[in-house]
């Protein structure tokens, strides 16, 4: 039920946010490490709330949104660590701690409902593909949303802010689509092949599996676009917007419907 916070999830919860919320006040090095903290304690939250060491996991839109945020951040500290540039600027830890913050307070009172576990080892192998495509292709926006302002910037003889260079932007972006194309491909074959196993009931056509196949569309043409046409700036970036934007309406919208709306399970379809 929305607005009931698990007694377990309170006080994880609550140092978590605390924690990113002084990742996004403390400047330098000290954002980092609050940031790496925060991290870590987001960490222990999935593995509480989602009920990963008890018999009951909970599953909804927040957790998923929470499990994406937290998948992102660790991006963002691996990438920080391959390009030193990152780690000269406050500005990119700020708006990602102060997202994850809000990511932790939303999935404290929307915790999600129980899940039977129909598909066994299965259910969780699918919901771990499809959240890590989510969480590469929202990785891929941030670096869109980078590539796009550094691009602006140059037209205006202005240096990037980014970090980065504009070339080193827009191939991490398309390394990023392809990884999260590649996952969600995985996830929807995984959907169609065994869906009946995980979720009791045989594949159908609902808005859900609508979008996810509209998203990954999108994203083929993208793909395609880029090696065959070399679509880069603005056009690729809308492509990559819209096909991420039906990716968030396949399942977070629905999820936020069903839980919130309709009160019904994380499984109901």
């Amino acid at each position: 039920m929305p607005f009931a916070i698990p007694f377990h999830a309170l006080l994880p919860g609550l140092v978590c946010a605390l924690a990113y919320a002084l990742s996004a006040l403390t400047p330098g090095r000290g954002a980092r490490a609050a940031l790496g903290l925060a991290w870590l304690m987001h960490a222990l939250l999935l593995g509480v709330g989602l009920g990963l060491w008890h018999d009951e996991p909970h599953f909804g839109f927040a957790p998923a949104l929470s499990v994406t945020v937290w998948l992102v951040v660790a991006v963002y500290a691996v990438e920080a660590r391959y390009y030193p540039a990152l780690q000269a600027r406050r500005a990119l830890p700020a708006p990602l701690a102060t997202l994850s913050l809000l990511a932790v307070l939303v999935s404290l009172f929307f915790p999600g409902q129980v899940v039977t576990h129909h598909g066994a080892l299965l259910l969780p192998l699918h919901w771990a593909l499809g959240i890590a495509s989510y969480g590469l292709f929202a990785v891929a926006v941030a670096h869109a949303l980078l590539m796009l302002r550094a691009e602006t910037r140059i037209r205006h003889a202005s240096e990037s802010d980014s970090g980065l260079p504009l070339l080193t932007l827009e191939r991490l972006t398309f390394r990023f689509v392809t990884a999260g194309f590649a996952l969600l491909t995985a996830t929807l074959a995984a959907g169609l092949l065994f869906d009946e196993h995980l979720y009791g009931t045989p594949w159908k056509w609902n808005h859900k599996m609508v979008f996810s196949v509209l998203s990954w569309v999108v994203f083929a043409v993208l793909l395609y676009g880029r090696w065959r046409l070399g679509w880069r700036g603005w056009r690729a970036a809308r492509w990559l917007f819209t096909g991420t934007g039906l990716l968030l309406l396949a399942y977070v919208g629905s999820r936020f419907v069903l839980e919130i709306v309709l009160h019904r399970g994380p499984l109901t379809s």
